[in-house]
């Protein structure tokens, strides 16, 4: 019988998957993340073939020396900067991700923070809730129109061709974008204009919304220099990792009204501060928890998982 372990409790549908393969699935009991002793001791109470991680996971060496019969990591994420890519090739394992099923769900989040931070949202929630709300006044929160405002985006991938939509279709907003490559699809459906710089859709935005992977290059993508560069008006929302924002820089900016707002659902500490739910729905958590499962089974079955990455 096959032994899967899965280092987080997730949604039921994938483990019933796994289940119905006769899988023996074991889920860790901790409420949270495991440290990484923690992560380790378990691997080494069975022989697995397999490991469904999550993101929260930092899978290096010496986990996949806990665990020398797994032939597959199934990462319940889009991304996988928490595993060490080279160690796994080097050793042929597989790495697989659960891309595709976030793009909508992340966009409309993205959308929804655009919202709240632009219209002032949870300012005045917190107002009201704290009793100093005595009544109507014409100049009380307000807040920012959308309609021909300037959306730029940093990462026009599947998410961020997906706010484009929302924005040009749904509000009337012009919509310029970065990205290492030009992107045809999006410029024919929303009109988007290609910049070939980030510094050139900073200058131009009145909301610049993030949406590039976490690598090397785009660490501290936006940062002191590139915050001083946004207009006093403008407002940055980042749905995609942490770290791609300077967290000092940002506050820094905020408290000196270099920008005017941001909507920040990642943040370089988590999990500390981050409520981190941008694909948090019930369908999507589900359907990740389906297609890692899925990629397992392939695996096992000595097929290439669909959503492989080495």
């Amino acid at each position: 019988m096959k032994k899967i372990f899965i280092t987080r409790k997730i949604p039921g549908s994938g483990i019933k998957i796994l289940q119905k393969k006769d899988y023996e699935v074991d889920v860790s009991d901790k409420d949270g993340v495991l440290t990484k002793e923690e992560l380790i001791d378990a691997l080494k109470q069975k022989e697995y073939d397999a490991v469904l991680s999550l993101l929260t996971d930092t899978i290096d060496a010496d986990i996949f020396d806990a665990v020398p019969k797994a032939k597959i990591f199934a990462n319940y994420a889009v991304g996988y900067n928490n595993i060490d890519i080279e160690v796994a090739k080097a050793r042929g394992l597989i790495v697989s991700n659960t891309p595709g099923i976030l793009t909508d769900t992340v966009a409309e989040y993205t959308f929804a923070l655009l919202m709240a931070v632009s219209k002032r949202i949870p300012e005045a929630d917190k107002f009201t809730r704290e009793g100093k709300y005595d009544g109507w006044a014409p100049e009380l929160f307000l807040g920012t129109d959308l309609k021909g405002k300037t959306l730029g985006i940093l990462g026009a991938g599947r998410i961020g061709s997906r706010v484009a939509e929302i924005a040009h279709k749904g509000y009337e907003m012009n919509v310029i974008y970065y990205d290492i490559k030009q992107n045809d699809d999006i410029e024919k459906k929303v009109d988007a204009k290609f910049r070939s710089t980030p510094e050139e859709v900073l200058k131009e935005a009145d909301f610049v919304t993030v949406h590039v992977p976490l690598l090397d290059s785009t660490k501290h993508l936006i940062n002191a220099e590139r915050l001083a560069m946004m207009k006093p008006s403008a407002y940055l929302i980042n749905t995609s990792r942490g770290l791609v924002v300077d967290e000092s820089a940002l506050v820094e900016a905020l408290k000196n009204d270099t920008i005017k707002g941001a909507a920040i659902d990642v943040f370089e500490d988590e999990p500390k501060l981050a409520p981190h739910i941008a694909s948090a729905t019930e369908e999507t958590r589900s359907k990740m928890s389906e297609i890692a499962a899925e990629n397992i089974i392939a695996a096992l079955d000595g097929k290439t998982p669909p959503n492989v990455i080495t």
